[in-house]
């Protein structure tokens, strides 16, 4: 991870320190108990319960790393009172796709709470990358693996 800022917003706060909390706190109980259980069986050269265990306290305590270094270097963008005039992390932007004629709607967020099922794109994407410091009415073409993709800012609002 670099020294760089995680930019996020008061929501993507919230559930990072959620999810560190719930590995910090509970799942790392959770995880004690199912080593102590495994030990409990015996020889651990061919303990797979043992081995599956530990492995899955490795990848954890990374995340937790991780979590606590995103969150000391994290930035809040306020979503409440931004400037509707243009596109900016946090705003929430309603494009329309000008070939297929279909509405979309994206909450402009850091890379770390990205998250396209929730409609949530990453200011680094390409679409977040060409929709940043847009105005309503602009288009803006951005390079797909289809081809070309043009798309209409319809609508900027506060998230």
């Amino acid at each position: 991870m670099s020294n760089e800022e995680v930019i996020l917003t008061k929501e993507g706060l919230a559930k990072l320190q959620a999810e560190l909390d719930d590995l910090k706190y509970v799942k790392r109980k959770e995880l004690a108990a199912r080593i102590k259980l495994a030990i409990s069986y015996g020889d651990l050269k061919e303990n797979s319960e043992y081995h599956s265990a530990k492995n899955d306290q490795s990848f954890m305590e990374t995340r937790i790393i991780v979590l606590e270094k995103m969150l000391n270097k994290a930035r809040v963008v306020e979503t409440g009172g931004l400037d509707a005039s243009k596109v900016q992390v946090g705003a929430v932007v309603v494009v329309n796709d000008v070939e297929l004629s279909e509405q979309m709607e994206y909450q402009i967020v850091g890379p770390a709470e990205a998250d396209v099922l929730d409609n949530k794109i990453s200011y680094e994407s390409p679409l977040g990358k060409g929709l940043i410091g847009k105005q309503i009415g602009d288009v803006v073409s951005i390079s797909a693996p289809m081809g070309i993709v043009k798309y209409e800012v319809l609508e900027i609002k506060p998230a």
